[in-house]
């Protein structure tokens, strides 16, 4: 199996399971109990990561992401979805471009498990950001602004955490209030 699928199973469990919880950003949740369903399970269960759903199996990932990670996943939200320029999401569900969904898909997976806690003091530790890099290789940083933690995309995109630290059998979500595009 290669990296890219893992990452994208990995996003699209993940997801599912934070979704419904739509927790304050900063709750210390990291010592919850592990989740005994995998990231592509969890974000099947969740209504508002449809969409979510939808990329990862046109990309092919739901094996990928179904692996061991661990993954930490930044996983946008139905409305993030609908947040880009009209027809971006079904041109991207379509065959011929799931090279290019399965590099968006995949710049919102980090190898590791990285909570909000640890972002944030990471963080706190770097002048208030962390740089990471994706398994896409996109970089993006996790940065604190009036201190709130958000996730920046290579473009500039900026993307609120609205929940925080769902735990999945292999990793960690944050639902994000933005899609992440790599450059």
């Amino acid at each position: 199996m290669t990296i890219k699928p893992l990452i994208a199973a990995a996003l699209l469990a993940t997801s599912a399971m934070a979704a419904p919880a739509f927790a304050n950003h900063h709750a210390d949740t990291s010592a919850a109990m592990q989740a005994s369903a995998n990231v592509v399970e969890t974000a099947m269960s969740v209504d508002d990561l449809s969409t979510l759903v939808a990329a990862v199996k046109a990309a092919g990932l739901v094996d990928a992401l179904s692996g061991d990670g661990p993954f930490t996943v930044f996983a946008p939200t139905n409305h993030a979805f609908n947040d880009l320029p009209d027809g971006t999401v079904e041109t991207l569900l379509k065959p011929e471009n799931k090279d290019k969904l399965t590099k968006i898909l995949t710049s919102h997976v980090v190898a590791g498990s990285y909570d909000a806690m640890t972002l944030t003091a990471l963080a706190e530790a770097n002048d208030g950001r962390i740089n990471l890099t994706t398994l896409s290789g996109a970089k993006i940083k996790a940065r604190i602004w009036n201190g709130t933690l958000y996730i920046k995309d290579e473009n500039g995109g900026k993307a609120d955490i609205a929940m925080a630290d769902v735990q999945t059998s292999n990793g960690v979500v944050h639902v994000v209030s933005s899609v992440l595009l790599p450059k």
